[in-house]
């Protein structure tokens, strides 16, 4: 009876000790076929392989995290980064010619406000563009005279030569010829006496009106402005005066 108690009580001790080894046995197959691991050595290396395909799901995971994390590049398909950083935008634009001009965007206005303004502070620039308009009359009329007494010189030319064949030509009728011998009579006079006259009237008005120079247009600028004049700004009156004295040359030409 007593050895029957003692055979019992080992296979009780044998049985308790044997359980753990059959809980790892079992949670390592099951972790092992599900694990990326599989297959392997022996009932521990499955145990084994389920824990490192648990460790790298985690770390995917956390990988996964931290790509997706506001601030962070983007990583494309091909592995490079994608940098969407944005430059800044410029502060500061360049400063407009007419936030420059105050008073002096009245130059825009049109020939009549020019001929008929009112305003001491306009006095200047309308003289200015009166004085321009009449240097540019007058140079026009002295390039109309010299250009006058060259036709005149080209014209004696051809009819000089015209003269020479109809004369050397037997059926050339005679009132031909006496006609071609008016024109050159009249040509020489033009030559000789009407266009110098012409040229030298010109060049006395080019003399009498002057163009008017840069150092008058800044005066005139700086009598009418309400801010400092610098060279843009001159250049700029320059511009938008050339049209104004075209203007009041073909309004003022003889």
């Amino acid at each position: 009876m007593t050895l029957r108690k003692t055979l019992l009580a080992s296979l009780a001790i044998l049985a308790l000790a044997a359980a753990p080894a059959l809980a790892d046995n079992g949670h390592g197959g099951g972790n092992g076929n599900g694990g990326s691991h599989g297959g392997g050595n022996g009932n521990g290396g499955n145990g084994n392989g389920g824990g490192n395909a648990g460790g790298n799901g985690n770390s995917g995971a956390t990988h996964g995290k931290s790509a997706s994390a506001p601030g962070h590049n983007k990583t494309t398909d091909d592995g490079s980064t994608d940098d969407t950083t944005t430059a800044a935008a410029p502060t500061a634009a360049t400063p407009n010619i007419h936030s420059k001009l105050g008073r002096l965007n009245s130059l825009q206005r049109n020939i009549n406000a020019y001929m008929h303004s009112k305003s001491k502070k306009f006095a200047g620039i309308q003289s200015y563009v009166t004085q321009a308009a009449a240097a540019q009359n007058a140079q026009a009329a002295l390039d109309a005279a010299n250009a006058k007494l060259a036709a005149d010189q080209a014209a004696l030319t051809e009819l000089s030569a015209q003269l020479a064949a109809a004369q050397l030509d037997p059926t050339t009728p005679p009132a031909t010829i006496t006609d071609l011998e008016n024109q050159i009579a009249a040509l020489n006079t033009a030559i000789t006496v009407d266009d110098p006259q012409a040229i030298a009237d010109a060049q006395a008005a080019v003399t009498a009106n002057p163009a008017p120079t840069d150092a008058s247009l800044d005066t005139a600028l700086q009598d009418m402005a309400n801010k400092p004049v610098d060279q843009e700004v001159t250049d700029w009156a320059k511009g938008v005066l050339a049209d104004k004295i075209d203007q009041a040359a073909a309004a003022t030409a003889p």
